[in-house]
């Protein structure tokens, strides 16, 4: 009632224009309520906050609050877990554990059994990853600070079926680190195969959606690459020449064939 009596009533009459405009208009006329008499007692409102209430405060938090979503999550092979369709990493060791996750504008934390396990800031972009490094196994370490593009750009210095063949590799993984050891995989068969077979095995490979290193060593130890696939071009002919026999040339003579008889 004196808020509305000495600020409200005092204000009905003005117009504002902003937002700015009314809240300094209101501060103005709060100050001076405060500082305003008491009739039945010495000092003003603002006198008694600093005798009684002042030295009660407790400081502000060093963070605003924000608000807060608890939910559970349960980690994935990749030992990421998908929030919002967007996936955190968490310390691969968690493989298929089941984390609680604390949720805000800004901030996901990862909690499993009480114990915090991981803090990322938080992302709106989906099917996309958030992964810190030592989250990672050993193995994956060690493809830190490569790239899918420079990866391709490797392959393509083999032939484009190779180029294709480790795009559709990395495309294929939830996460692009995942398909990593496939494409070097198959990198390094190249130092061992010519870029011909390399080239028809990765067609090969394409063909039947084998997105691997283990189908494209296959395929290349076992010569597959060598056979016509469906949807190649027939072979050509032989060339017709005098020192050429022919598969006739095997074929008994039917006359032969009569004395026999």
């Amino acid at each position: 009632m004196v808020v509305q009596r000495w600020i409200v009533a005092a204000l009905r009459k003005r117009k504002f224009f902003s937002l700015d405009e009314a809240n300094q208009a209101i501060a103005e006329l709060l100050t001076r309520l405060n500082e305003r008499p008491f009739r039945k007692r010495e000092g003003n409102r603002a006198s008694l906050f600093a005798q009684l209430d002042r030295p009660a405060l407790k400081p502000l938090p060093a963070d605003r609050y924000q608000f807060g979503e608890w939910k559970t999550a349960r980690v994935n092979i990749d030992y990421h877990v998908e929030i919002e369709r967007h996936y955190y990493s968490v310390p691969y060791a968690l493989v298929h554990q089941t984390v609680d996750v604390h949720l805000t504008g800004e901030t996901v934390e990862l909690l499993h059994k009480g114990v915090r396990v991981a803090s990322h800031l938080r992302s709106y972009e989906q099917a996309k990853a958030t992964t810190l490094t030592e989250h990672m196994p050993k193995a994956h370490q060690k493809y830190v600070g490569r790239t899918p593009s420079r990866l391709i750009e490797d392959a393509q210095q083999i032939g484009a079926c190779t180029a294709q063949l480790v795009e559709a590799i990395l495309a294929a993984k939830r996460h692009p680190e995942m398909g990593y050891r496939s494409c070097l995989g198959i990198l390094r068969l190249a130092k061992t195969y010519p870029t011909e077979r390399m080239e028809a095995a990765a067609r090969r490979a394409l063909r039947a959606r084998a997105y691997n290193v283990e189908s494209m060593s296959s395929i290349l130890k076992n010569q597959l690459d060598r056979l016509p696939a469906a949807g190649d071009p027939p072979l050509p002919n032989a060339v017709d020449h005098d020192n050429i026999r022919g598969a006739g040339y095997f074929d008994p003579p039917q006359s032969n064939a009569a004395e026999v008889q």
